[in-house]
């Protein structure tokens, strides 16, 4: 039987160790991201095909209405149909994983007004288990590769780095939500509306516009999309270094200043929430 670490209370002790405690506790982490998958899809008739379901639904509707109707333009070798599916899941990962991960701390009040181990313990596995989702609908995306006949050129190896990207994204931005949507409750409402106004302003279903490059590269999946999409369909999409740059630069101070406010406000999550 594993022995269980030690729990000392004293002055200043819980902000030293902090990040010891947050490793001592990785098993809770593991429990539960597992917990929030299995619930997930409890009860659903399709279960876990749900995850490929949507962004394939999504890709059809804007292939049909901005290829066929809109005559977006795009590079004239690539299909539209995988314009939009490497730039969808990313999108659909980053705005699943921050809507969780908002109201990770309200749907688990009774767990936190009860028991002590470090809060980012909560968040980041609601990330987790949006990140297994997006895992999954990568095979989509290699059925859709091998489909259309599509093959990819040496840029893949740097998909893992775009992925982290936008796991550092989704958890920057989803840990200041889920501080701020303990104390401010209308941020339950704002959420929604962030999500459906962020898919318009990052190119999901169009090629980023090169006059306004300089104000889109500050939104930081603008350049984990162009990162996707330049990675999957072997650089036949641009890519912008400067935009990735910019990307990275933005997504380390939504972390550092998203751990840093959530750290600030932990101490209050039991009482408020």
């Amino acid at each position: 039987m594993q022995e269980l670490p030690e729990l000392l209370i004293e002055p200043g002790r819980a902000g030293k160790n902090y990040w010891r405690d947050l490793w001592h506790y990785r098993e809770l982490f593991y429990f539960l991201a597992w917990r929030d998958i299995l619930v997930r899809y409890k009860q659903t008739a399709i279960g876990v095909a749900w995850a490929v379901i949507r962004p394939l639904l999504m890709t059809f509707i804007f292939t049909a209405v901005f290829g066929k109707i809109g005559k977006f333009p795009v590079p004239a070798d690539v299909p539209y149909f995988l314009i939009i599916l490497a730039a969808m899941l990313p999108w659909q990962f980053f705005s699943t994983s921050m809507s969780e991960a908002s109201n990770s701390l309200i749907t688990n009040a009774n767990l936190i007004s009860k028991v002590y181990f470090p809060r980012l313990v909560v968040p980041a596995g609601a990330v987790i288990t949006s990140f297994v989702d997006f895992l999954i609908t990568l095979v989509l995306l290699a059925i859709s590769l091998v489909w259309l006949r599509f093959m990819p050129g040496m840029q893949l190896v740097f998909l893992p780095l775009f992925m982290l990207l936008a796991l550092g994204a989704s958890l920057g931005i989803g840990l200041w939500l889920c501080a701020l949507n303990v104390e401010y409750r209308d941020f339950r409402y704002i959420v929604p509306f962030i999500v459906q106004l962020g898919m318009y302003v990052s190119p999901v279903f169009y090629m980023t516009p090169e006059k306004w490059r300089w104000l889109f590269a500050l939104n930081p999946m603008v350049g984990v999309i162009e990162g996707f999409r330049w990675s999957l369909l072997a650089g036949k999409t641009p890519l912008d270094f400067q935009t990735v740059l910019t990307s990275v630069a933005v997504v380390v101070l939504l972390l550092v200043s998203g751990v840093w406010y959530f750290r600030k406000m932990e101490r209050t999550f039991a009482d408020v929430i």
